[in-house]
């Protein structure tokens, strides 16, 4: 049998094929031509950008923090060079053997190997982070011996925060802490992330936060050529910092210190004003804390400690601290009396020593009474009977609206902490508090019977010390108020201009001259030969004040004795004052939480506080309490 073959059939077959595989192969090359044209040309800047990007890191260069210091350049927050010793990550063959190896050379406390493992997680492999801070010279010398054993492990010189007086004014600078998601979310919510690179701390609170922005700095930065590994090999370019700015403050530090003394180991809170200007002189809230303790990571015990301890350290009594003003109320209620209408200097009541309102009676500390008291006797010896009077025929919605002029109620505005929750408002009790205040119908009524008890700063007053400070220095300056501020000028760090706090006037209240005559007269009369005389004895300066004592709990009618209830039961003891009488350059509210009569435990501490301030100096024996004045101002 034959087989036909056919060649010519074969090769037009065989040309079909290589056709398509040619056009194949021109696809292909066509299509790699393409993709080459795409990336080397069309896309040529964005591939570039992204390979420096993966060539070059930015390290952020956290900046210095701003200093403070008092209004005599006292320094009262700084910051100081330490070594500590430092891993990259990236340049070390095995992490956990080489700080095993670390180790048996430096101390290394598994506090730090627990915060290293969480700044690592936080960090990029090719930054440096510590595993040990603030080395001494000998620890440094011991590990320089033996650098070369430790490759990618180094020894580097950082900043530290530092109080050089520790427990002064720290409520007032309060401290820095490890920022906290917390944070994060406050600097992005103010787009001030970028400014925050590689920074640990943050103002926690005090002038230390309320300021954050200006203490802060700007951030530099410095480019370094990396390998593919996250290898540094190169520094390219560096943006340096900007150190943060300098905050020069109205506080006298020394004065600060002395009345933190003054407390001993009481608790209670101090206010110094400059009645001129709003300047705050001193702030104190005892006990106080240091804190240095957080600069560095405050440890679970520390914070324990703080956080439990009875007398609560970290509260600042000063602005947070709620509490009736007691008596130190009445020159204000005198004032308003006097603006209303309500009462002329000259009108007088008898005084049985009891006021009965309904089926109640309100009893004057003064057994008998005061006899016939008019305005000025009914502040320079404190006539509770006088004041119930008053307040019924006042009103409280009359009351609470001249209390409001005074700043009574409502937050001061001063320049510490994040935000207004840093302070409180205290109460400042009227009909429309009250049902704002309570849910129940039956609770929300104001009665006629609840306004008596405030004309003597008791019942629902709660005032700061600071808003009573506030207030004794609208009476020192004859009615205009000033917003109490801690700043006196900012120091630019890039300029050194500096920029002056200016007082900040609040309001006018317009009082009458007259009226205001009578209450700083009788304020005076508190000294000379009221509840304060004794106090301020053989003072070479006259000074105006009031003593208050403002009960913890209700008697309900007992007579109180001190010795007979419990320590945190005790009354209030608090004294507010202003000096010179006739030109005040100093206004201040005392608080001594527990300590019985004001003329035995406030105005002692006032009076400390002004002999310092005008006359440079600490009269021996003035911070002990008088205990023979005890009965004799029991009065108050």
């Amino acid at each position: 049998m034959s087989d036909f073959h056919n060649p010519d059939g074969d090769v037009d077959r065989f040309r079909f094929r290589l056709g398509i595989s040619a056009a194949a192969v021109l696809l292909a090359f066509g299509l790699l031509l393409g993709r080459f044209i795409w990336l080397q040309v069309i896309q040529h800047d964005f591939y570039q950008t992204r390979a420096e990007d993966n060539r070059i890191a930015l390290i952020p260069i956290v900046p210095n923090r701003g200093v403070i210091t008092d209004r005599n350049g006292t320094v009262l927050a700084r910051n100081y060079s330490a070594f500590t010793l430092e891993i990259t990550p990236s340049r070390v063959a095995s992490l956990e053997a080489s700080i095993d190896a670390l180790a048996a050379v430096i101390d290394i406390q598994p506090k730090d190997r627990k915060r290293f493992k969480r700044l690592m997680d936080e960090a990029k492999n090719f930054e440096s982070i510590p595993i040990r801070t603030r080395l001494s010279d000998a620890e440094v010398a011991k590990f320089a011996a033996q650098r070369y054993r430790f490759p990618g492990i180094e020894v580097k010189a950082r900043l530290f925060r530092q109080y050089p007086l520790a427990n002064v004014a720290s409520h007032a600078l309060g401290y820095i802490g490890r920022i906290t998601d917390r944070d994060l979310k406050w600097i992005e919510e103010v787009e001030k992330q970028a400014n925050y690179k590689g920074t640990d701390h943050i103002g926690k609170n005090g002038l230390e936060q309320h300021y954050e922005f200006e203490l802060h700095g700007e951030t530099g930065y410095e480019e370094v050529e990396i390998d593919a590994g996250g290898r540094a090999l190169r520094s390219l370019k560096r943006i340096p910092p900007v150190s943060g700015n300098n905050l020069v403050l109205t506080l006298d530090a020394k004065l600060q210190e002395i009345t933190e003394q003054a407390f001993g180991d009481r608790k209670g809170a101090v206010v110094a004003i400059e009645p001129s200007t709003g300047g705050i002189l001193a702030l104190v809230s005892n006990p106080t804390y240091d804190p240095n303790l957080f600069v560095d990571g405050i440890t679970p015990d520390n914070w324990k400690e703080l956080n439990e301890h009875p007398s609560k350290p970290m509260v600042n009594r000063a602005i947070s601290g709620a509490y009736p003003p007691g008596s130190t109320f009445k020159p204000f209620m005198a004032l308003a009396a006097l603006e209303m209408g309500k009462r002329t200097p000259n009108q007088a009541i008898s005084d049985p020593g009891y006021y009965t309102f309904g089926n109640h009676t309100f009893r004057d500390d003064k057994k008998g009474g005061h006899g016939v008291v008019d305005m000025y006797k009914s502040i320079v010896h404190s006539c509770d009977t006088y004041y119930y009077i008053l307040a019924n025929d006042m009103g409280i919605d009359n009351i609470a609206k001249f209390m409001a002029l005074l700043g009574f109620g409502q937050r001061t505005g001063v320049d510490l902490g994040k935000d207004e929750n840093s302070e409180s408002k205290g109460i400042l009790p009227s009909q429309e508090w009250k049902k704002q205040r309570f849910k129940k119908p039956e609770q929300q009524k104001w009665y006629a019977g609840e306004t008596i008890s405030i004309g003597i700063g008791q019942g629902y007053n709660a005032y700061t010390p600071i808003q009573l400070a506030q207030a004794t220095a609208i009476v020192a300056n004859n009615g205009v108020m000033f917003r109490p501020h801690i700043v006196r000028y900012i120091t630019d760090t890039k300029t050194g201009i500096q920029r002056v706090v200016e007082p900040e006037p609040i309001r006018d209240l317009k009082l009458k001259p007259q009226n205001i005559e009578v209450i700083r007269r009788s304020m005076v009369g508190v000294i000379k030969e009221g509840t304060g005389a004794r106090a301020f004895a053989g003072a070479p300066y006259e000074a105006a004040g009031k003593t208050g004592t403002a009960q913890v709990f209700s008697l309900k009618g007992a007579e109180y004795k001190e010795s007979n209830v419990r320590k945190e039961l005790r009354d209030h003891a608090l004294f507010i004052a202003y000096a010179p009488a006739d030109k005040p350059t100093i206004a201040l509210a005392v608080l001594v939480e527990n300590g019985g009569f004001g003329a035995q435990s406030a105005a002692p501490i006032a009076r400390m506080v002004i002999d310092y301030y005008l006359l440079g100096k600490l009269p021996a024996g003035a911070a002990k309490e008088d205990t023979a004045a005890i009965e004799e101002d029991r009065e108050e």
